[in-house]
């Protein structure tokens, strides 16, 4: 492997890990705040709740999908030309400038801001994978666990203050100069845009491109893409382990990241006011990190799988007590609890597939596991609007997700935890 001049420099790792402050932001203000206000109460205005809510499941659902489609030919980009940087930040510009376009989709234009947010979710997921691709490059093998929880830590605060700052503005947007709270959100994406170019200078400026490894040839990078993904889902096949616990994860992660993608527009269903729903993404973007680290605690004590069974109950019953509340002081009781549970399964569940996959092939069984991730919240979104189309209520729609986390839970009770680097075979 190319090593970069700089690798393990103090600079340099700051400056990779500036990134994730810079693109939280989206995450944050963008994916799981804003845009699904906006989308259901400004570019839908006029549409059911019902049908709001199927639409929006429908557009993330298509986003999801079509990263996951690119994911293979993105993976082969990185590792064949040796283009990390060059490609991050090509998708990275495009994630910033249809944010920033965002503000330009005037109200009942549900499918232009539809299809600039699917673009934008692209530049945003797109830059991610070569972003995850420079990693062995900034850092020195041996720092490489610290390096990337320091990314891990600064995109959970540089997205929450962000997200504090633009919520203070839809609550007080005279204090900012601005008419109304529309004002305020529309300003909004244009300061994620912002920042996230800003602060994304950093890595521009510090982190050096890798050479090509020897010995690449461009003219085959989608076939080698895909017989990649290929060879290791052979490999996966053979480690029963492995295979169950792949299973597990995409289920029980798809209700994951359907609720955070979700619970802003389902709290909107049942008539609560949207700043409140902003505020309770605060406390469940604050909660996140301390909590992974409790978790993680816990994962070292007890082992991980006693640990995502516990977040999966906590899942479960904000699941059950989503669908009955009634009064948007439990939706804050919801937030802190899916705080509690968010940072800790996405913890245990790399922690725990790290110790059954073998440590030879580490990188290539994590480069699988990275792209199921981006699988998840394919069938989520969808479902939960479909069911909630069909029935005519939100509350069954957001309970349907029940049957990804008990049938996710389900099968991990067959998995067995073995040591590191001892997978076994069937």
């Amino acid at each position: 492997m190319t090593e970069l001049k700089n690798s393990g420099s103090p600079r340099g790792v700051w400056s990779w890990a500036l990134y994730d402050w810079a693109n939280s932001a989206f995450a944050t203000t963008v994916m799981a705040g804003f845009f699904p206000v906006f989308f259901k109460e400004y570019w839908n205005t006029g549409v059911s709740v019902t049908e709001s809510t199927f639409r929006l499941g429908l557009v993330s659902s298509l986003a999801s999908l079509l990263i996951v489609i690119m994911a293979p030919v993105l993976g082969a980009v990185a590792d064949t030309l040796g283009r990390r940087k060059g490609m991050l930040l090509a998708f990275a510009f495009l994630g910033i400038v249809m944010t920033a376009g965002l503000y330009l989709v005037d109200a009942g234009q549900w499918w232009l801001a539809a299809v600039v947010y699917v673009m934008a979710l692209v530049g945003f997921s797109g830059a991610n994978i070569f972003y995850d691709a420079l990693l062995p490059f900034v850092s020195d093998t041996a720092d490489l666990d610290r390096t990337s929880a320091l990314g891990f830590s600064l995109g959970y605060l540089g997205g929450g203050l962000l997200l504090a700052l633009n919520v203070l503005m839809t609550l007080h947007p005279d204090a900012f100069g601005l008419v109304d709270t529309t004002a305020a959100i529309r300003i909004s994406f244009v300061m994620v845009a912002a920042w996230w170019l800003v602060f994304s200078l950093p890595l521009v400026l510090n982190v050096p491109e890798p050479e090509n490894l020897p010995g690449a040839v461009p003219e085959n990078i989608l076939k080698t893409g895909f017989s990649r993904v290929i060879k290791t889902l052979q490999e996966v096949r053979q480690l029963r382990n492995v295979w169950l616990f792949l299973v597990a994860y995409w289920l029980y992660i798809d209700g994951v990241d359907t609720i955070v993608r979700m619970a802003v527009d389902y709290g909107l269903s049942l008539g609560f006011d949207h700043k409140h729903l902003i505020l309770a993404l605060l406390i469940t973007q604050f909660t996140g990190f301390p909590a992974a680290l409790v978790f993680g605690r816990l994962g070292s004590r007890f082992g991980p799988r006693p640990g995502i069974f516990i977040a999966l109950a906590i899942y479960i019953l904000v699941t059950t007590g989503g669908a009955l509340m009634r009064d948007v002081s439990e939706f804050y009781v919801l937030a802190f609890a899916i705080g509690l549970a968010q940072g800790g399964i996405q913890a245990l569940s790399r922690s725990m597939y790290a110790r059954m996959i073998p440590r030879e092939r580490a990188a290539e069984f994590f480069g699988f596991y990275n792209m199921l991730g981006k699988f998840a919240a394919v069938l989520g979104p969808v479902m939960m609007g479909w069911v909630g189309v069909l029935t005519g209520s939100p509350r069954i729609g957001i309970l349907s997700l029940l049957v990804l986390f008990l049938t996710g839970a389900l099968v991990l009770v067959f998995v067995r935890e073995d040591n590191p680097g001892h997978a076994t075979t069937r």
